[in-house]
């Protein structure tokens, strides 16, 4: 940097003088005038040891014009101080394990009716399921239909869910996504192919499991749910296991996590362990979306879905 900045020093060979050894190094510094708006460059003699390239000297580079005003150690600093600054911009993109307060409140039904229930206190009241005579057909209708939040009306499709609607595996994730919201389908597009690989690790294929989403509809910018729209979307997910009757639950993220299991906890204490949703061993595990921006937790999820396996293989015996 000195050099770009032409403050660097110019070495360049002289005589020794007469009354000096010639073995000796000798540093002669020459007064150098310096003009009070701009540093100059003077040329410093000095003895160097050039054995082999003696005839070679160091040429002078042209001055560079810097105010005086700002030093040498001004400029590094004031570098160092927009590297510093740039690098608290960066901020840490958002986790897809951020659950919103459970007092956040939103319109839940017509109107302009404000609920501030907890996600455990919705369950709690519909325990008993909203949906407990619907099937797959008028679910289906009942969900393109469902007003009882905002997303309906800023999404394109509704998006329940695919698969084998009577399978033993059941993965559930978080909200549609771009992709899924223009065609109609869960997990299509980079986090869906990722998903794909992650079942073809373990022997598995889409068409032998079945995947949803807690939330059935887009909500904006791809932003977190909030607690009232999966307290409105919840009864659709409810009713989709108790049709489908998996023998295990794999839960893709903090949120899907959060909602069946009615604990908001960090995926790190959720991961790891065996849990029950009413019956049903259910496993935790990273959302696919997270993994294409942290691939380094791929075998954190490789760990999850060994366990997964292991406890579906404790199941058929």
């Amino acid at each position: 940097m000195l050099r770009e900045l032409n403050l660097y020093p110019l070495w360049v060979r002289r005589e020794i003088p007469a009354d000096v050894p010639a073995q000796q190094n000798i540093l002669m510094q020459p007064d150098v005038p310096v003009q009070s708006n701009m540093p100059v460059l003077a040329d410093v003699a000095v003895q160097i040891d050039l054995p082999e390239h003696s005839d070679m000297l160091v040429q002078p580079a042209v001055p560079v014009d810097i105010p005086s005003a700002m030093p040498v150690q001004s400029v590094m600093q004031s570098e160092q101080e927009i590297a510093e600054q740039q690098a608290g911009d960066e901020t840490e993109p958002l986790s897809l394990f951020d659950l919103p307060s459970a007092a956040e409140p939103d319109v839940i039904g017509h109107g302009e009716f404000q609920v501030n229930d907890s996600l455990r206190e919705f369950q709690q009241e519909n325990k008993g399921g909203m949906l407990g005579s619907v099937d797959w057909p008028e679910l289906q209708q009942k969900v393109a239909g469902c007003e009882l939040c905002k997303l309906r009306a800023g999404c394109t499709y509704t998006v329940l869910g695919v698969g084998n609607e009577h399978a033993d595996w059941m993965f559930i994730g978080e909200a549609p996504g771009v992709d899924e919201d223009a065609t109609g389908k869960p997990f299509a597009g980079l986090s869906g192919h990722l998903l794909d690989n992650m079942l073809l690790a373990i022997r598995l294929k889409r068409s032998e499991v079945y995947i949803a989403n807690v939330i059935k509809c887009r909500p904006p910018e791809d932003r977190h749910p909030h607690v009232g729209e999966i307290a409105a979307c919840l009864p659709y997910l409810k009713r989709q296991i108790d049709l489908v009757k998996p023998k295990l639950i794999v839960a893709l993220g903090r949120t899907a996590a959060a909602a069946l299991l009615q604990k908001d906890a960090t995926i790190a204490s959720m991961r790891g362990t065996l849990h029950d949703y009413q019956g049903i061993p259910l496993i935790v595990t990273f959302h696919p979306a997270y993994l294409l921006r942290s691939p380094m937790e791929k075998a954190k999820v490789w760990q999850d879905l060994c366990l997964a396996v292991k406890t579906m293989d404790e199941l058929s015996t």
